[in-house]
């Protein structure tokens, strides 16, 4: 065969399918052309292979298939697209939120988490959020491109069942636990309603809007704390029935586990949070009241189920635990001070050549002179103790302020020195004899009188004593 009959065969093969693709299934197609020459024949052999293959069901579903894919893939495209514009948008708008809607977590004033930091976790949580549901769409997306082609559609019916046993392992256990869940949120709710009463009703009694007999104002908080907690321990044993795998063997070796181990670890906390209710009903000090526990003594700064805080007079804060606190006396300064007032006392000793009325007069002068020293009831004097060379003054004195209860006794202290003084009147503490030896007065020199001296002793031998005239 030359060159030209190659080339018009060629020629004639390419018109052929264009015509062929152009009318498939025409009149054309099926009109039967007798073979005149061998051009033609070839020509009819070629059309006649591309009818069957163009009619095998094959090329139909690859052809289909390949659309498909296309179609397949555009909509992955466009899932990224979508994702990757909302995720952008959505970092935007938590940067517009932060620190306004978007705020620090704060335990009163001190800073837990900054606003930056929780706009960082929530922008990872919205990424992480993207990634999740593009995993998701590619997990369906992979199967069904793959059942678009005959050659892989078997391995897609023999994968199927292990691709989608963890999804319809998800989608029913979810529809199966629809009717817990929803068990599950009325006790929520009704939990968190009862919860807000309870604390609206104990903040009435707080305010003394409410009154019970019997029930003490200082107890409504401790009790709408202790009631709540209740509630809440009360809600989460309804709810643990209801929770997937709770009688699972898994489950139930947890929860014994767990139980064995606040049994043996929390022994002293358990005591101290039963002290602490029993404190709390005892009513035996509250915030800001000067107390003495055991060897103690300071005003309250907190008291919780657990432990008691103790601010000393030199400043040191002194945490006591509850169980203690209970095992121990306790002398609150302030339980009446507001009311009949907290009796402050001190003791001077006084010889006996000294008036005790004089005395008397000069400890209430001196305890008058006393700020913060109430004047009724008055102060008041007890001769405690009749001494071998003194008598013990005991001066009694009422104040509204045991916090400063120091510093009044100091004050008090001052002024009884120059009340005596003035008076020449001789504080004999820690003790004097009655038999002078000659010193000068205890007394300040600025007290005694101007020709005032020391008084020396008469001293004669045994043998030269002056004998008594008859």
């Amino acid at each position: 065969m030359d060159r030209n009959t190659l080339h018009g065969l060629r020629l004639s093969g390419c018109f052929g399918v264009v015509f062929t693709l152009a009318c498939p299934g025409g009149e054309l197609a099926q009109t039967p052309v007798a073979p005149e020459s061998s051009l033609e024949r070839l020509w009819l052999t070629f059309r006649r292979a591309f009818y069957d293959f163009y009619d095998d069901p094959d090329f139909n579903e690859v052809f289909s298939g390949i659309i498909f894919t296309l179609i397949a893939l555009f909509g992955l495209l466009l899932v990224f697209y979508v994702t990757r514009r909302t995720l952008h948008r959505t970092y935007a708008l938590i940067d517009s939120w932060r620190g306004t809607r978007i705020p620090s977590l704060r335990i009163q004033s001190y800073e837990v988490v900054s606003a930056d930091r929780i706009s960082v976790l929530l922008k990872k949580l919205a990424n992480a959020l993207r990634m999740i549901a593009l995993a998701v769409v590619l997990y369906i997306a992979v199967p069904v491109i793959l059942s678009f082609f005959p050659w892989t559609r078997e391995w897609v019916t023999a994968s199927m069942p292990y691709l989608m046993a963890p999804v319809y392992q998800l989608v029913w256990g979810l529809i199966a636990f629809l009717p817990n869940l929803l068990s599950i949120v009325v006790i929520v709710v009704v939990t968190r309603y009862l919860v807000r009463i309870l604390r609206a009703v104990f903040a009435e009694i707080r305010a003394e809007r409410i009154i019970f007999p019997g029930f003490h104002a200082d107890w409504a908080e401790p009790t709408s704390k202790l009631l709540s907690f209740l509630v809440i321990v009360f809600a989460v044993v309804l709810i643990s029935p209801y929770l997937p795998g709770f009688g699972s063997p898994a489950f139930q070796g947890i929860s014994i586990f767990l139980g064995v181990l606040l049994s043996l670890g929390s022994t002293a906390a358990i005591a101290n949070i039963v002290a602490g209710t029993a404190l709390t009903y005892m009513r035996a000090y509250k915030i800001g009241d000067r107390v003495r526990i055991a060897d103690t003594l300071g005003d309250i700064t907190e008291k919780s189920l657990l432990v008691t805080r103790v601010r000393t007079v030199k400043n040191v804060e002194v945490t006591i635990p509850n169980a203690m606190v209970l095992g121990s006396h306790i002398i609150n300064f302030s339980a009446l001070a507001d009311s009949s007032g907290l009796v402050l006392h001190t003791t001077v000793t006084i010889g006996y050549d000294a008036p005790w009325r004089q005395v008397h007069d000069l400890l209430i002068e001196a305890a008058r002179a006393t700020e913060r020293v109430a004047r009724e009831p008055a102060p008041f004097v007890l001769q405690t103790n009749l001494n071998d060379f003194t008598i013990a003054y005991e001066l009694n004195v009422y104040t509204h302020e045991p916090q400063r209860s120091m510093m009044i006794l100091s004050e008090l202290h001052k002024n009884i020195q120059d009340k005596f003084n003035q008076a020449g009147v001789e504080i004999m503490s820690p003790r004097f004899t009655a038999l002078r030896d000659g010193n000068s007065s205890a007394m300040p020199a600025e007290y005694l009188p101007p020709a005032t001296g020391a008084k020396g002793f008469r001293i004669l031998p045994i043998g030269n004593s002056p004998k008594t005239k008859s």
